[in-house]
C-alpha cells in the first residue's frame, strides 16, 4: 500500500500529465492525492490555471437536487457547504474563480469531505469563458461554487459568454450553486460589479447614487428566485446597509421599478434557497440575512446631490427564521426595522411605544 501512494511519480506521473494535456475524461487523481497532484506545466493553460483533487471518474453517488447557497464572505459556515454538498449528490463540484489557486477546493475535499473529487478554474481573461475545455468541465459539475475575490473580473471576463449561459443552464437542470463574497455579488439578477476598481463605501454611495462609483450590472445570471434581487456581502461587519440602500434607489430609477429587493449577507453566515424557493440562514457567529424592500421612490435623487428616502423596512433574518423568496415574506424574523435617509445620513427610526 504505501508502494501505491508514490504511484505518482515516474512513469505514472508522466501518463497523468498526457491524459491531462489531451483533455483526456479519463484523467483520475486518487481520493488521496493533494491538489498538486496535476502537474505544474498543466497548470497554465491558454487563459486560465487548472487543479483537481480526487477521483473524477468516480460516479456521482447520489442524485442532485437545485439549490443555492448564498454566502456572506469569511470563514465558510460548515452547515451550509454540507448542505450544498449533499444536494450536489456528494458527486464533483467546481469552483470557479479570478484570482488565487486550489484552496478552495482543498477544502471542499479535505475539510468538509463527503465529496468525490473538486475541480478549480482560475480565469486569466475573457477568452476563457468560451474555451471548450472550460465548458466541459463546468457542463460535468455536480455542483459549482464561485469564490470570492473581484467581481469586476467575473464581470469582465463572464458577462455574456458561453460560461455565463453555461451557469444558467446548470441551475436549470436542478443542480447547486453557490457563491461566497464576489461570487456571491454576481448570483442576483442585478449586481454591484465594482467597476471602478474599488469598493464602495455606504456613506459615499449615499452622499450621491448617481455617481461613477456606483457601478451596477445587469443581464448576467438568470436564477430561479433571484430576479428581482441585488446581494451584498460582508454585511453588517462593514457597514453596509447605506450602499445596499443606495444601490436600490438607483435600479428604481434606472428601470423604473419599485419591487427590487435587496439582500445584505453577514460574515460567517448563509443563506440556502431550495426548490420551493424557501431561505434558510447557517451562521457560525449568530450572523443574519438583512432583508431591505424600499416601496416608495426616492425623495431626492439627482445628479450629484445627496439621497433623501423615507420609511425603509429592513427585516434580519436568522437561523429560526424562513425566507420565502416566492413572496419574500419572513416567518420569525430576527428583527424588524425602518430607517430614513435624509441628505445622505441613514437614521433608525425608533421603535414607537
Amino acid at each position: 500500500m504505501q508502494g501505491s501512494s508514490r504511484w505518482c511519480g515516474g512513469a505514472m506521473a508522466l501518463m497523468l500529465a498526457w491524459l491531462c494535456a489531451s483533455g483526456s475524461a479519463a484523467a483520475q487523481v486518487p481520493a488521496t492525492a493533494p491538489a498538486s497532484a496535476v502537474p505544474a506545466d498543466d497548470a497554465q493553460r491558454d487563459g486560465y490555471r487548472y487543479y483537481q483533487i480526487g477521483d473524477l471518474a468516480a460516479p456521482r453517488p447520489a442524485p442532485t437536487r437545485a439549490g443555492m447557497m448564498l454566502v456572506g464572505g469569511g470563514d465558510w459556515p460548515r452547515e451550509a457547504f454540507a448542505w450544498m454538498i449533499e444536494r450536489a449528490g456528494h458527486g464533483r463540484i467546481v469552483i470557479l474563480r479570478a484570482s488565487g489557486a486550489a484552496e478552495a477546493q482543498n477544502e471542499f475535499f479535505r475539510d468538509l469531505g463527503g465529496i468525490t473529487a473538486a475541480q478549480t478554474l482560475v480565469f486569466e481573461n475573457r477568452r476563457a469563458a468560451s474555451d471548450p475545455r472550460v465548458l466541459e468541465i463546468v457542463r460535468g459539475a455536480d455542483g459549482i461554487f464561485i469564490a470570492g475575490g473581484d467581481q469586476s473580473r467575473y464581470v469582465r471576463y463572464w458577462k455574456g459568454t458561453p460560461l455565463a449561459r453555461a451557469l444558467d443552464a446548470h441551475v436549470r437542470a436542478g443542480k447547486p450553486i453557490g457563491g461566497t463574497s464576489a461570487g456571491l455579488a454576481i448570483l442576483g439578477a442585478y449586481a454591484y460589479g465594482a467597476m471602478d476598481g474599488g469598493s464602495l463605501v455606504s456613506q459615499t454611495a449615499l452622499n450621491d447614487p448617481t455617481g461613477p462609483k456606483l457601478t451596477l450590472v445587469d443581464d448576467f445570471l438568470h436564477l430561479p428566485y433571484l430576479q428581482r434581487v441585488i446581494t451584498d456581502s460582508h454585511f453588517g461587519k462593514r457597514d453596509r446597509l447605506g450602499r445596499l440602500i443606495a444601490f436600490l434607489a438607483r435600479l428604481s430609477q434606472d428601470h423604473r421599478r419599485s419591487d427590487l429587493v435587496g439582500l445584505g449577507i453577514d460574515e460567517y453566515t448563509a443563506l440556502c434557497i431550495d426548490a420551493q424557493g424557501e431561505g434558510r440562514v447557517f451562521s457560525g457567529n449568530g450572523g443574519k440575512v438583512w432583508l431591505v424592500r424600499p416601496s416608495l421612490r426616492a425623495d431626492v435623487y439627482a445628479q450629484g446631490e445627496p439621497l433623501s428616502l423615507r420609511a425603509v423596512p429592513v427585516i434580519g433574518v436568522g437561523a429560526d427564521s424562513t425566507l420565502r423568496m416566492r413572496d419574500f415574506k419572513v416567518e420569525r424574523p430576527a428583527f424588524s426595522e425602518l430607517y430614513d435617509v435624509e441628505s445622505g445620513q441613514l437614521i433608525r427610526r425608533e421603535p414607537t411605544a
